[in-house]
């Protein structure tokens, strides 16, 4: 079968490339073509376009390369109609995905499958009415999202989720500390991981008072796990004579071996939670307490962090806005380093969210149900 995906960022490249890889196995005659990344074109089929020519980040941006943004869209309408697949797959990226649901559905009437649920449990609820209308399977990856959905009387799958793939496979899994430090030419102190955002403004913004934060304990060593395609002097203005080190490509490697993380929000206070390292969440948002009340009016979840929403409560601390400071890193650090109670609650807690995720096997359960759809339900001749 002929299936066309549409991936619009390095992370939506790395998962539908796990997505293909899937899907090859059960369907040995796949032929792909999409928008998307290196990993997917790794995998096979024609890459139309990088998505790199695609990732306009926030409403400046996006209006700045307004352009850009409607040349994509129609050059993605043509491409899918040209190449006539029998299904089409969206990872994320939901204001141009949503967008290709729309004409799809209404053209070509072919099926549309959704891996990866946009973050509307967050914000822009609204958008499930454009789901519901335009989108034949949601293929969940975090297990509230199916909650939500049924709220929505939208009934959609819970896959498991690649980060649980991801960290079965990994190398380096029983690694040493003293391996560790000696291949990264580390001094021998215990590890406080440092993993300040994957974006240059939000490394500006959070590492300083990570570091300030960090410096407080002088018995540790506070060691950066450096952003890919960030390069290393860049962090060097940043870091200036505070004697931290930066380690690249090996966060995994990093959190495994770190007593303690200092993390922003994302997929990679997840992670964190996965390895078992004790952690605070830590976000730098303008604005202070005005923004901060500002974004709970907003949000329609109680928490920023995967780890507390798929818990359903407080497991790791979220200091977000004017919570954002070396005092109050510092303090919450000091909780984990020195008292074995609440470092231990957070370890208990981090097993609920480990049982609530399952057991691996995402990607592979995902292209099982895209395949199990297509073959009972086949598309109509076109």
């Amino acid at each position: 079968m002929k299936y066309y995906l549409i991936a619009g960022e390095a992370s939506g490249d790395l998962h539908a490339s796990n997505l293909m890889r899937a899907i090859k196995e059960q369907d040995p005659k796949a032929d792909f073509r999409f928008f998307g990344g290196d990993l997917m074109q790794a995998e096979g089929g024609t890459l139309v376009k990088h998505y790199r020519e695609m990732a306009f980040m926030g409403f400046v941006s996006v209006i700045a390369n307004i352009d850009k943004v409607f040349d994509n869209l129609r050059r993605c309408k043509a491409d899918i109609t040209a190449y006539r697949p029998d299904a089409l797959i969206l990872i994320d990226y939901p204001g141009f995905n949503l967008k290709i649901a729309k004409f799809v559905k209404t053209t070509l009437g072919i099926p549309i499958f959704y891996y990866i649920s946009p973050k509307i449990w967050a914000w822009k609820e609204y958008r499930i009415k454009s789901i519901k209308k335009y989108i034949d399977q949601m293929l969940c990856i975090l297990p509230f999202e199916v909650e939500f959905y049924q709220k929505h009387h939208y009934p959609v799958t819970y896959v498991g989720n690649p980060t649980v793939d991801e960290l079965s496979v990994r190398p380096y899994a029983e690694e040493s500390f003293d391996a560790f430090i000696h291949q990264n030419r580390l001094n021998d102190k215990p590890i406080i991981a440092l993993l300040a955002g994957s974006r240059r403004q939000e490394i500006k913004a959070n590492l300083p008072e990570m570091i300030k934060a960090a410096a407080q304990f002088p018995a540790y060593q506070a060691v950066v796990a450096g952003a890919p395609g960030i390069e290393e002097s860049f962090y060097t203005p940043i870091i200036h004579d505070t004697g931290v080190s930066v380690v690249f490509g090996q966060t995994y490697r990093l959190l495994q071996q770190a007593q303690a993380a200092l993390v922003t929000s994302g997929t990679a206070t997840l992670e964190t939670a996965l390895l078992k390292t004790p952690q605070v969440v830590c976000y730098q948002i303008g604005g202070g307490r005005f923004t901060y009340e500002l974004f709970k009016r907003i949000l329609s979840v109680p928490y920023i962090s995967l780890v507390n929403l798929i818990a359903n409560q407080e497991v790791v601390k979220e200091l977000v806005a004017h919570l954002f400071s070396a005092t109050n890193m510092a303090h919450e650090l000091d909780l984990l380093l020195n008292d074995p109670s609440t470092r231990n609650k957070m370890l208990e807690g981090y097993n609920t969210v480990q049982r609530r995720l399952g057991t691996p096997g995402a990607a592979k359960r995902a292209a099982a149900k895209i395949i199990e759809t297509l073959r009972e339900c086949p598309p109509k001749t076109q």
